[in-house]
């Protein structure tokens, strides 16, 4: 199984600069700066999506953008930067008023402007009617999803917006609240792990239980996965699940690689690595026998898994989660009913 990323990378607010701006910093020469990303053209993206899927970046610039040069000379050639997205990404480079024909998913797509600096219409089909350069474009998920950003990116910039396409994170929580645990997270310096949060191995977890009987929280995760280290220094972090899970459940800490041999619901199980996996087989199996990371698991007092929740969730999602399975209410509501009366306490109407 492919791993998800192997390098921890930080972030910080996105940066949009106008067409004016990137006037200002033009370079008159017209010369194309190196960088150290190995770019593809779409046809050839889209030819070894084919045989592999990875997301591809779309970089949309012209001759004239200064920014644009800029950022190919900065972030573009900044090795991690360059290393991360070389090996995850199928990276392009588009000249969005270039006179060729383009095919993308099938259709062909050309350039109708006249004058040196027309609009190709495909630039008009990603970055709409809200043209600025560099736009940075994200596409995953077979195409169906597209992430657009626009103006020059640095390093810092750019670094939260690859691993929130690359790690699946789009699907469980909005960019913005994405952004603000991670910027805690890795440049927070104040931001520290909860030290109030009781954390558990899964074989001291597993003797507690058997002296004083508690629910399972299991969160699964390695060290190379960054939504699981924005999930620890922010969601486990936060007050109200430190008191109510502390009270509950017995708290797990549980990295998918480890190879510590456990004796659980009769069955013993340890990290074979077999076909080349790195992972554990309680891992797999608590997961259903698909690795996705982060993944939040509820087991009840009896070893009965009742929930295996995959992908970054915020503080916000996982609160609900936990009181509806800490109070029981599992046995006798649906999700839905009790997840809208848990927010309508949480959040009173407005007089």
């Amino acid at each position: 199984m492919k791993r998800i990323c192997r390098k921890i990378f930080l972030s910080v607010v996105i940066i949009t600069f106008s067409n004016a701006l990137n006037a200002q910093h033009a370079d008159s020469t017209g010369a194309e700066p190196p960088s150290l990303v190995k770019w593809l053209t779409l046809k050839e993206a889209q030819e070894q999506y084919k045989k592999n899927p990875k997301p591809i970046l779309v970089d949309f610039y012209t001759g004239w953008c200064g920014w644009c040069k800029h950022m190919m000379k900065t972030t573009y050639s900044t090795p991690e930067i360059a290393g991360y997205i070389n090996q995850w990404y199928y990276p392009v480079k588009f000249d969005a008023e270039t006179k060729d024909t383009v095919y993308y998913r099938d259709t062909a797509y050309v350039n109708r402007g006249t004058g040196p600096r027309a609009t190709h219409d495909l630039t008009f089909k990603f970055l709409g009617n809200s043209i600025s350069y560099p736009s940075t474009v994200f596409i995953t998920n077979n195409y169906e999803y597209i992430l657009n950003s626009s103006g020059y990116l640095d390093v810092k910039t750019i670094e939260p917006i690859l691993i929130y396409v690359l790690e699946n994170i789009y699907k469980s929580a909005p960019y913005e609240d994405f952004k603000k645990n991670f910027l805690k997270t890795f440049y927070d310096s104040s931001a520290t792990d909860s030290k109030q949060i009781k954390w558990h191995t899964f074989n001291d977890a597993l003797a507690l239980n058997k002296a004083t009987p508690k629910k399972l929280l299991v969160f699964l995760n390695t060290p190379w996965c960054n939504g699981c280290r924005v999930m620890s220094k922010t969601t486990f972090a936060d007050t109200a699940i430190t008191n109510y899970v502390n009270k509950k459940f017995y708290l797990i800490d549980f990295n998918a690689e480890s190879n510590d041999t456990i004796s659980f619901n009769g069955t013993t199980f340890q990290n074979t690595h077999a076909n080349g996996m790195p992972f554990h087989q309680l891992a797999i199996s608590l997961s259903g026998n698909t690795i996705s990371l982060p993944n939040t698991i509820i087991i009840d007092e009896n070893y009965k898994v009742l929930d295996a929740i995959p992908h970054y969730l915020a503080a916000d999602v996982v609160l609900p989660v936990i009181y509806y399975y800490g109070e029981d209410a599992f046995k006798n509501m649906k999700w839905e009913d009790f997840s809208k009366k848990f927010r309508e306490k949480q959040q009173p109407a407005a007089k």
